[in-house]
């Protein structure tokens, strides 16, 4: 399969050609910026020199499908609503990591994202690509989910669709790493504000929320609302999720993890801790796989869901190649089995 990459230059636009290098199916024909074009990526990107020398397009549509067969767009959020309209109108296949097409509910994306939205019969046309989940495995539009809301979505299912929590309970603190900010500078990701730091941002007011909730709902129709805050701490890449929730009855570790093992069985990435066991960031850094540890406490009748990806892999690029690979048949392994980085 051949395929082509808009948005190259940013992080995950980089992940996507780190891992699309050593899938045995995939080809990557041509990549696309609308900053730097008429420069090959190594010239950009010097660590890449000898390893990829394509040149930088501009982007056109036209000369993009005549040379691939799908397209990842690795932009930011609000471009790729303008750019996806020709290829989704010529029945062209695209897999799309920005938020432009996450939410299905009229009103959302301008409520959470400030913006104007995608046209809504676009915004249908696309299936949200929890890989795990995907509900139209064979769509040829997939909006990659929000690194955050992978890792809480993935904490939640197995719970959520036995109906095993009180769903008015739900609290969700998660901490990212800088580089899920994306390569935009600003006094937040100065290095002597984050460095030795940690922050908490959009309180109350973070674009995933309404995505996650959407999400939950599938699993959960009853559930109306999430209490989730996000924080930044001085690590490049990675999301730490902790999740906690009242159980509508009492279930011993040993349940629960048996029941998370037992639910993500067929799953490949998802990687239950054993347990009293709980995962750090530096087991899925450079890697595709969610680790989840599990703890419940029977005082206060809480589950605690420790849950962590890396949010350029799982939470991003990763991710969007296993959406790949299971839109076009191959095994969801093919090139992301690299081994995590360690240390």
């Amino acid at each position: 399969m051949k395929v082509s990459i808009v948005g190259v230059t940013g992080y995950s636009g980089l992940e996507l050609l780190r891992y699309l290098r050593q899938h045995p199916l995939v080809e990557v024909v041509s990549i696309h910026s609308h900053s730097m074009n008429k420069k090959s990526i190594d010239e950009v990107y010097p660590h890449l020199q000898q390893l990829i020398t394509l040149p930088l397009e501009k982007i056109d549509p036209e000369e993009i499908m005549k040379k691939s067969d799908l397209v990842f767009f690795a932009t930011p959020s609000g471009i790729s609503k303008e750019l996806a309209k020709s290829f989704v109108e010529a029945e062209f296949p695209v897999i799309d990591l920005s938020g432009d097409f996450r939410l299905k509910e009229l009103g959302a994306y301008e409520t959470w994202y400030g913006s104007s939205a995608a046209p809504m019969h676009l915004i249908q046309k696309f299936d949200y690509g929890l890989a795990e989940y995907r509900e139209v495995p064979h769509s040829k539009w997939i909006t990659n989910p929000g690194c955050y809301a992978t890792a809480a979505e993935l904490s939640l299912a197995p719970l959520l669709k036995e109906g095993k929590l009180s769903l008015d309970s739900i609290v969700i603190d998660a901490k990212s790493g800088i580089s899920g900010a994306g390569k935009g500078l600003s006094q937040t990701t100065h290095f002597s504000e984050t460095h030795d730091n940690m922050t908490l941002y959009k309180m109350n007011s973070h674009q995933h929320i309404p995505e996650i909730v959407q999400q939950l709902k599938k699993w959960a129709p009853a559930l109306t609302a999430v209490q989730f805050s996000t924080s930044l701490i001085p690590v490049t890449r990675g999301i730490f999720l902790t999740a906690y929730a009242k159980l509508t009855q009492p279930i011993s570790d040993e349940e629960l993890v048996q029941l998370y093992q037992a639910h993500f069985e067929h799953n490949t990435f998802i990687r239950v801790q054993e347990v009293g066991h709980y995962p750090v960031l530096k087991q899925v850094i450079g890697s595709n796989y969610c680790d989840i540890g599990l703890a419940y406490n029977t005082q206060t009748n809480m589950v605690t869901i420790v849950t962590v990806i890396d949010n350029l892999g799982k939470g991003a690029a990763g991710q969007a190649i296993q959406n790949l690979n299971i839109f076009a048949g191959f095994d969801e392994r093919c090139g992301l089995d690299q081994l995590p980085i360690y240390p």
